[in-house]
């Protein structure tokens, strides 16, 4: 049977929706010199940078955290002087200057090591208090408080993982319990609403949805008591939050599945809050990494370009890869010590093209183990085709509203770096875990 991708420009199916975002940046500006990384994020039109475990652990001391902002929990909130806004100050003054919005997560950073201590991850003494205490940190960066800045902040993150781990005394994100949890957040996010309606208040970073097969949620999935308590983590606190009312403007969710994976567990999402009535939520993967085994490697940029192919396909709202903090483990996109932009940057470039088109076109893809997604704006059309088979794919590209002998090709694969190839027309061959774009000149309608 003849393998086959169709793309219909005249068919618009939506908006593309901001994949290519990413946790973090990659270094900590901690001068005011022209930072290079800074430039590539912005090359490859990151749009959103998620501040959590930003500048290492423990924040990095003065990064972000709630208790690095504000290190003294006895002291007054409505003082300037009890807040140490200077180098998370500095950081956001770099994003915003690359174009990259910050999307603030408001907690703590990973405890890996909380077995020998745990510092920050303690539920608050006082939930009103450190509810007033976030208003303070929105109010400098988006009002102008404190000497602050008129950023402008959408989205503002509630915590992340408190569904780490069932056992408190082996969490690493929560020394509470659930009950504390929720509180806390219906407190807080109903205090930040009250005061800043046009903000976007959610949470809570969910572990993720590992357990469930299909529709249908198993227990014992994956052999680990741990993932059936992310899910049952997340029906308890959306109970809470129909009972109470909470705000819930998204619900974010975490995942180091594969992609296909992780488009189930995109529909489970959905699923699951239209179930509690917060079917019209955001929903955002706000922590994810196809794995870090082909860190590096053409294979990696495979990976995620097709994930961020396919969930755009999904009621997901926007993906934030984890992490572009060049000293992170996680990072697929630089290399710590040359500084050099890994394969698996330009998948966030080709995208970015698709993003700037701004109209998802209809793509389908009839090839085993290849990715399409496609837009639209005006006579412009493009197409992201991803390869993920370890060899080469032949397979026939069907394109309704532009010729599809007339394009230009720009490929990813062992020997270019988004660098243009000639275009072979409709039957195309496509080296193993390569991905191109492709532009087209749409026809008058």
């Amino acid at each position: 049977m003849e393998q086959k991708i169709k793309v219909d420009f005249t068919k618009q199916t939506g908006k593309i929706k901001p994949m290519h975002a990413v946790n973090n940046v990659p270094c900590m500006p901690y001068d005011t010199h022209e930072n290079n990384l800074f430039a590539k994020l912005q090359e490859a039109g990151v749009p959103y940078g998620r501040l959590h475990d930003t500048g290492g652990r423990f924040g990095g001391a003065h990064f972000v955290d709630i208790e690095n902002i504000f290190p003294d929990f006895d002291a007054d909130e409505t003082e300037p002087a009890s807040y140490d806004f200077a180098f998370t100050d500095r950081l956001l003054e770099e994003m915003v200057k690359y174009g990259i919005e910050p999307f603030f997560r408001l907690g703590a950073t990973i405890e890996n090591f909380h077995f020998l201590r745990a510092y920050h991850i303690y539920p608050p003494k006082d939930f009103h208090k450190w509810a007033r205490i976030c208003a303070g940190i929105v109010r400098h960066y988006n009002e102008g408080w404190a000497g602050g800045y008129h950023f402008g902040i959408r989205y503002w993150e509630i915590w992340n993982e408190p569904d780490n781990t069932p056992d408190v005394e082996d969490n690493p994100m929560w020394k509470g319990t659930p009950e504390q949890f929720f509180e806390m957040y219906d407190i807080t996010a109903r205090h930040l609403k009250a005061l800043f309606p046009s903000i976007r208040v959610g949470g809570y970073g969910s572990c993720g949805f590992y357990a469930i097969n299909t529709d249908s949620f198993i227990r014992d999935a994956h052999s680990s008591p741990r993932v059936g308590y992310f899910i049952d983590f997340m029906d308890r606190f959306l109970e809470y939050c129909q009972k109470n009312g909470t705000v819930l403007d998204f619900f974010s969710w975490h995942s180091y599945a594969d992609v296909e994976d992780n488009v189930r567990y995109a529909a489970y999402a959905r699923k699951k809050l239209e179930q509690y009535g917060y079917g019209g939520v955001e929903i955002f993967l706000n922590e994810w990494n196809p794995g870090i085994a082909e860190k590096g490697r053409l294979r990696d940029a495979a990976n995620i370009a097709a994930g961020m192919c396919a969930l755009q396909k999904t009621s997901t709202d926007m993906c934030m890869y984890y992490d572009a903090q060049i000293t992170s483990t996680y990072c697929g996109l630089f290399n710590f010590t040359t500084h050099d932009v890994y394969k698996a940057y330009y998948a966030f470039f080709g995208f970015h093209k698709l993003y700037q088109l701004s109209n998802e076109a209809f793509s389908e893809t009839g090839a085993e183990n290849v990715y399409v997604c496609a837009a639209v704006d005006g006579f412009k059309g493009g197409v992201l085709l991803v390869n993920r088979n370890m060899e080469e794919c032949r397979f026939s590209l069907a394109v309704k509203g532009a010729n599809p002998d007339e394009a230009v090709c720009y490929a990813v694969d062992e020997a270019h770096d988004f660098e243009r190839i000639s275009w072979p027309g409709s039957t195309i061959t496509m080296q193993g875990n390569a991905l191109w774009y492709v532009e087209f000149k749409v026809k008058e309608s």
